[in-house]
């Protein structure tokens, strides 16, 4: 030891390791605590609220390619995207949305109740699963066929002028 740490009047080797070392945990405690959303009620399903059909004054783009408009939600799509008859799946969003008829728009989990898997696509009326062959029709997410027992849940979507938007 140093004549100064003997004395009590410098730094000892272990207060400085001590010191790097909560310093680096600091860091990386905060790294971890960051949130990218950018969202910080990303996680309740139904808490946007329907600002009266009128669009949000400036949406940002977000990771997901779609925009965000605040508290409001994601836009999907626009309806165009979603041929009638048809649907398309958003894997990202856990959601396969649907248009049964002109202008009518439905939405479900996209999680298959047989035994999880994500479907695969919306063809011939049905949204259809690819692990077990489960298929579910377009308008209320009831079985047409394979394994499944369950209907896929309903999702909450929010249609505003061209747009369709996670709820």
């Amino acid at each position: 030891m140093t004549q100064s740490a003997i004395n009590g009047q410098g730094t000892t080797r272990r207060a400085v390791v001590t010191a790097a070392g909560v310093a680096g945990l600091a860091a990386t405690l905060a790294a971890c605590g960051k949130d990218d959303s950018g969202d910080s009620d990303s996680g309740s399903a139904g808490s946007a609220q329907d600002a009266g059909g009128s669009q949000p004054s400036q949406p940002s783009q977000s990771a997901e390619g779609g925009q965000s408009a605040g508290g409001d939600g994601m836009e999907l799509a626009k309806t165009s995207q979603i041929p009638e008859g048809g649907g398309m799946v958003f894997k990202d969003h856990k959601v396969v949305v649907t248009q049964p008829k002109a202008g009518e728009f439905k939405a479900f989990s996209s999680i298959c109740t047989h035994q999880g898997c994500s479907v695969g696509d919306v063809t011939g009326g049905t949204i259809n699963c690819p692990c077990h062959q489960s298929k579910f029709d377009i308008t209320d997410g009831s079985v047409k066929g394979g394994p499944a027992q369950k209907p896929l849940p309903g999702a909450q979507i929010k249609v505003r002028g061209s747009s369709i938007w996670m709820a």
